[in-house]
């Protein structure tokens, strides 16, 4: 199928690589965004260098199919006009020459926005998404456009639309047999193999979250409405959100305050801060994943932080009778007129009728066009009347449990692992409903009702060596205290697992 890292984009990586990132230190890949940030504007490196460096490291691994598309020459042409106005003495940017990897359901003009999908291969958006220009007016580069579940759809990353020959889906990290996570797949897997310093993604039910816990990285799900969701191709307007990616606690906050606008809290001391356990995120997980959530646990305990266990009665029959109903019934009409409104000259129709995926072709055929979701008895009903009964009772019953249980207990956050078990293997298999509904069994209930969340790396399983994360929830509106105990939480932790393929 289609691939758009093609061999002239490899061949001006390679030649860009060796011009001038001499002078970038070999463990240049351990530094995060703020701190190549303030090199670059103290002149002890050049942004031409920093980019070349990370673009000869995207050139190393495309077995990992984390890319679309890339634009070696724009990015390096970026990166010099960064450093000639640090020439002439004009300020400093929070992320002045640093380069960048965006999910490509994500607007950046001189780029397709393909959203994973044939019917958009060819579509060159005439105006940034907002985001966009928040971050390039901090000074950030975008390098390229990273791979994805096909329409955001899926958990898996296994997209037949767009790979390198003979190699379908994006790739974890760690072990390329086995899945990177998704929908934000390549933004995830990038982070992971440190291909990227830091990135964007997008979450609808945990795939900025989910993918950076299966390989190693830093997710960030925002408050819905926290930045615009303008200029980013749709799932449901309720529950869609852009999602900061990164390999630090730092990096996700310095993104999330370029595209807040607001400043950052101070990280909260260990003794101030009390997480719940909740009952129902902490049952049947793999034995690898128990392991490293209940180590990650105890850290925190012996540093002063409070940790006490909570009950939830009902929350998972409150969170899927929603779920469904709401992310299928909006995404019609949400396609729709972003289709319309960003002139891609592409009609639902025809988007639909070419998705490639089985996966996501059978949740379209099945579900989306028609606009039916499973009824009790697994069958397929019409949607309209339990996505009405989602909107006024389902989805105000559950914030209400998670607000009740939040007062009760006087918690600062809910504590989790992300993803029940380690990453999965690869294949068309990999995308059941069984198995996506474990997948995102643990990040979807609080997508909701709108709460932020942070997923942050804890290790790695003892026998499969692959990643695992814990995660934060906070009630909604609450992202800053949120990212203040996540930095709290890393530096009790300390730093993500490296792969192998990094070094």
């Amino acid at each position: 199928m289609k691939t758009r890292l093609s061999c002239l984009a490899i061949g001006l990586l390679a030649a860009s690589a060796g011009a001038s990132a001499s002078n970038v230190p070999k463990d240049f890949y351990l530094m995060s965004a703020e701190q190549m940030a303030q090199a670059i504007c103290e002149k002890k490196v050049s942004s031409e260098s920093v980019v070349s460096y990370w673009l000869a490291r995207i050139e190393t691994h495309p077995e990992l199919n984390a890319f679309i598309s890339i634009d070696p020459k724009r990015a390096l042409g970026e990166a010099r006009a960064a450093d000639a106005r640090l020439a002439k003495g004009e300020q400093c940017l929070p992320l002045g020459g640093v380069p960048i990897a965006i999910k490509d359901n994500i607007q950046v003009v001189g780029f397709t926005n393909t959203a994973g999908t044939p019917a958009l291969a060819n579509f060159f958006p005439k105006a940034n998404a907002p985001i966009i220009d928040r971050l390039q007016a901090a000074g950030a580069i975008v390098v390229g456009k990273t791979n994805m579940h096909e329409l955001a759809f899926g958990a898996t990353g296994y997209n037949t639309a767009f790979h390198l020959p003979q190699l379908v889906g994006v790739r974890n990290a760690f072990d390329n047999s086995r899945i990177a996570g998704g929908s934000s797949s390549g933004s995830a897997a990038a982070l992971g193999a440190r291909l990227i310093p830091i990135a964007m993604g997008t979450d609808t039910g945990g795939s900025s979250r989910e993918p950076c816990a299966l390989n190693g990285c830093v997710g960030f799900r925002p408050t819905v409405g926290r930045y615009s969701g303008v200029g980013i191709t749709p799932i449901s307007t309720s529950r869609d959100t852009a999602g900061p990616m990164a390999n630090t606690v730092g990096d996700v906050v310095l993104l999330d305050s370029i595209l807040s606008g607001v400043s950052p809290l101070k990280p909260i001391p260990a003794h101030q801060i009390r997480l719940g356990i909740p009952d129902f995120f902490w049952a049947d997980l793999e034995p690898e994943v128990s392991t490293q959530a209940k180590a990650a646990v105890e850290k925190l305990r012996s540093s002063g932080v409070e940790v006490v266990s909570v009950s939830m009665p009902g929350i998972g029959q409150l969170a899927s009778a929603v779920a469904t109903p709401v992310a299928i019934m909006e995404a019609r009409k949400a396609l729709t007129d972003y289709l319309k409104s960003q002139s891609t000259g592409v009609s639902f129709e025809t988007l639909a009728a070419k998705i490639s995926s089985p996966d996501v072709q059978g949740i379209f055929s099945a579900m989306v066009v028609p606009g039916n979701v499973p009824g009790a008895d697994g069958k397929m009903i019409p949607g309209g009347p339990a996505y009405a009964q989602a909107i006024k009772t389902g989805v105000p019953a559950l914030l209400a449990l998670y607000q009740k249980t939040f007062a009760d207990n006087k918690l600062d956050a809910l504590l989790f692992p992300t993803v029940p078990e380690v990453a999965i293997k690869t294949g068309p298999d990999a995308g059941t409903p069984q198995k996506f509904g474990r997948i995102i069994r643990n990040t979807d209930p609080s997508s909701n009702v709108r709460m932020p969340g942070l997923s942050i790396p804890v290790g790695v399983g003892k026998e499969s060596g692959l990643p695992i994360g814990m995660e934060i929830d906070g009630l909604p509106g609450t992202d800053d205290q949120l990212l203040a105990i996540g930095r709290t939480l890393e530096s009790i932790w300390g730093p993500g697992p490296l792969s192998p393929i990094a070094r």
